[in-house]
């Protein structure tokens, strides 16, 4: 997925960093794989931290701009940025240019039946981890309860509130 990721950033950035006079030309291909780390770790960390709901809104059709997922792969992006001496001012630019774009496309592309660079099973299994890099609702139920895929209704089974299920089963209509 991370590769895909890469391509679908340099497939979009050609104005914002590569024609950007303020990113030195070697910098370019640290750039591109800052912004997509940044959204798949940013992806990750909201689903491990149990904020499935806005990962979910933005792979059912929500906007990307100003959701939590967006924020703070800017966030990530600017500081990844500023390591490879931007001045903060053109980072922020870069980040508010490019994060919330890609997110987009992502979704698009994830929804679109044609397209098959991106899967959200996929997508699912490479960010929760599973070790067969398929997603499994088990893999995502492990992420809650330490790693034992207890589903729910099984013995010791506590069910979450609100329900995971409930808020991951929007995500595949």
């Amino acid at each position: 997925m991370l590769e895909n990721l890469n391509e679908l950033v340099r497939e979009n950035v050609q104005d914002t960093v590569v024609n950007n006079s303020e990113v030195p030309n070697e910098h370019n291909q640290a750039v591109i794989q800052a912004a997509s780390g940044s959204i798949f770790d940013s992806l990750k960390d909201q689903l491990s931290s149990g904020n499935i709901g806005s990962v979910a809104d933005i792979f059912n059709g929500g906007s990307a701009e100003g959701s939590a997922v967006a924020q703070q792969a800017s966030g990530s992006f600017i500081d990844k940025l500023s390591g490879l001496g931007i001045n903060a001012d053109t980072a922020k630019g870069i980040a508010a240019s490019v994060i919330p774009v890609i997110i987009g496309k992502l979704t698009q592309k994830t929804a679109d039946p044609n397209d098959s660079s991106f899967n959200i099973k996929d997508i699912l299994g490479s960010l929760s981890g599973g070790s067969d890099g398929k997603f499994d609702v088990s893999d995502v139920i492990g992420m809650f309860n330490g790693g034992q895929n207890q589903e729910p209704g099984q013995a010791g089974a506590t069910p979450a509130e609100g329900g995971i299920l409930d808020k991951l089963k929007g995500m595949f209509n």
